[in-house]
């Protein structure tokens, strides 16, 4: 037992590490040719800290495992929401963009619509759905992208030492292969973990392995709450969610189509349709319609966000 929990402990240090090392490699290389810094932080960013969920449930659904790629998803959006944003909420509430917010938001909706399709009315992820998944993806970014395009110009930042193009292709090289070795540790010791406990796989994917893999999501938040720019660190854990669904889903259903797990039950029924996919959706509506309709998030918010992440991990281990 302690050998798998060491290893999972490892898989989470590396995938941390890879993708720290990927985000800057990827970030040196698009500074190189001359990208704009604002599309670098919403495309090479965001999907960099979005890949240890990309890499777990990818191999999860194709070692068979699909109830760790499907809780891996569900429980990430609930945790940067409903743990991540919440602290950053709690210690340091404040004004938002309700603009910036706008686009993250109705992606985010329209993806969990496929999501409660899929769980409520078709039993199962298809490939279909998958593909359609990864086409909201390709939608999302070009909005993104047309959306930086048309926004007013930023006062150029301090020249910084460009980063020879040897080491930014060795971290991104280190940070894939890091990413990759931490995922396949998470999913093998995980499983065995769970195995060991007699906890189902679907309850430490929707706890331990997606709050491990929203590390990343954490660093940035704690980032932006450090330097006072919460409603940057509210805007990267909504794109993150949105990247959750279409981007880690999308993959992961697409290579390996599988059915919703059913491990647990609540009032007789699938816990999965009573109690995971509700609560995802509450948290994300409890943390942006106060921002899209008042302009501004406040410490009650954040606690109570943090409270029903507290009662969900609490009943997860109590089915």
């Amino acid at each position: 037992m302690l050998v798998p929990v060491l290893l999972f402990i490892v898989g989470l240090l590396f995938l941390i590490k890879g993708g720290d090392w990927f985000v800057d490699g990827a970030s040196g290389l698009a500074r190189r040719f001359h990208l704009p810094e604002l599309l670098i932080g919403a495309t090479v960013v965001s999907i960099g800290t979005t890949l240890p969920e990309v890499m777990v449930s990818t191999m999860s659904a194709l070692s068979g495992h699909g109830e760790i790629a499907y809780g891996n998803a569900i429980g990430s959006v609930i945790c940067n929401a409903a743990l991540i944003a919440a602290i950053t909420i709690a210690v340091r509430p404040g004004k938002v963009d309700p603009k910036t917010l706008r686009t993250p938001v109705a992606f985010f909706f329209a993806a969990a619509a496929i999501y409660c399709f899929a769980a409520y009315v078709m039993g199962r992820f298809t490939r279909v759905l998958g593909l359609m998944m990864l086409a909201m993806f390709v939608a999302y970014m070009v909005v993104n992208v047309k959306q930086m395009k048309n926004a007013p110009a930023e006062e150029p930042a301090e020249e910084t030492e460009e980063m020879p193009l040897s080491k930014t292709l060795l971290l991104l090289v280190v940070g894939a292969a890091l990413i990759a070795v931490g995922a396949n540790l998470l999913v093998d010791n995980g499983t065995l973990i769970a195995q060991a406990l007699g906890v189902p796989e679907s309850v430490i994917a929707l706890t331990f392995v997606a709050l491990g893999t929203s590390l990343p999501e954490l660093v940035t938040a704690v980032t932006s709450l450090v330097k006072g720019h919460s409603d940057l660190s509210l805007g990267n854990v909504v794109g993150a969610n949105v990247f959750n669904l279409v981007l880690v889903s999308g993959v992961s259903v697409t290579l390996a189509p599988f059915t919703i797990p059913q491990s647990n039950t609540l009032f007789g029924i699938n816990s999965s349709l009573v109690m995971d996919l509700p609560v995802m959706l509450a948290v994300m509506l409890i943390l942006t319609l106060p921002a899209l309709l008042k302009g501004k998030l406040n410490r009650a918010q954040g606690i109570l966000l943090l409270a029903v992440y507290a009662a969900f991990c609490v009943v997860q281990f109590a089915l």
